[in-house]
């Protein structure tokens, strides 16, 4: 269902779908708004990861950062749209109080989820589809450090990732160089000849979380 929820910079637009009694409340952060055709909510890796997520018994709440769609404000670099996430935790913890709280994204969208996650105390389980651990606008631009994630690497909480084998933006070989310093506990689904956007292959993303989660308790 469409819902509204209150953000730091005003209104956020949000759909919400699962149980009643979820297993898990999960709020999921969608791409980078200005790059790669625009991220949103509608992406169609989002969109599939939290099918997968409600096959295995999520409440998720994937939304519009500022100033995408419906939601209120303008983009800021990933400063306020960590206080957008923290506004959708808020929501979800207090709509399913007795479920664990997860963090989920898909590229600039799991650097917000990851880092904010990993500092809350609330989120017991972190998770990133294809993070963005070195930046690059293109696949011929050479990559190179955009985003801090001093929270992540330092956070003990699990952490499970899907990457696409063949990513032209953010890199298999960055992705495993940042998963050998992340602590434990963690697990890694690669998705064979599956670029950045999983063009083609976006049920494979819901598919790789039922992998993984299915059975995580």
């Amino acid at each position: 269902m469409h819902i509204d929820f209150k953000g730091p910079a005003g209104r956020l637009e949000g759909l919400l779908e699962g149980p009643r009694h979820p297993r898990a409340a999960v709020v999921f952060a969608h791409p980078h708004p200005l790059l790669g055709g625009g991220g949103t909510m509608l992406t169609k890796a989002v969109y599939q990861a939290s099918k997968g997520l409600n096959r295995i018994g999520c409440a998720v709440l994937r939304f519009n950062f500022r100033g995408v769609g419906r939601s209120e404000g303008t983009f800021d670099e990933g400063l306020g749209e960590r206080g957008d996430f923290t506004a959708a935790l808020d929501y979800m913890a207090a709509k399913y109080e007795s479920a664990p709280l997860w963090a989920a994204g898909f590229s600039f969208g799991s650097w917000i989820a990851l880092e904010t996650g990993a500092a809350d105390p609330r989120v017991s389980l972190l998770i990133g589809i294809a993070p963005p651990w070195t930046f690059r606008r293109n696949a011929e631009e050479t990559p190179r450090e955009g985003y801090t994630w001093t929270n992540t690497l330092a956070c003990e909480k699990p952490k499970f990732f899907v990457q696409g084998e063949s990513d032209e933006l953010c890199a298999i070989q960055d992705m495993w160089a940042y998963y050998a310093k992340l602590k434990e506990p963690k697990e890694l689904v690669v998705i064979d000849a599956a670029n950045h956007l999983f063009d083609g292959q976006t049920p494979e993303v819901g598919e790789a979380l039922e992998e993984l989660l299915g059975d995580y308790e």
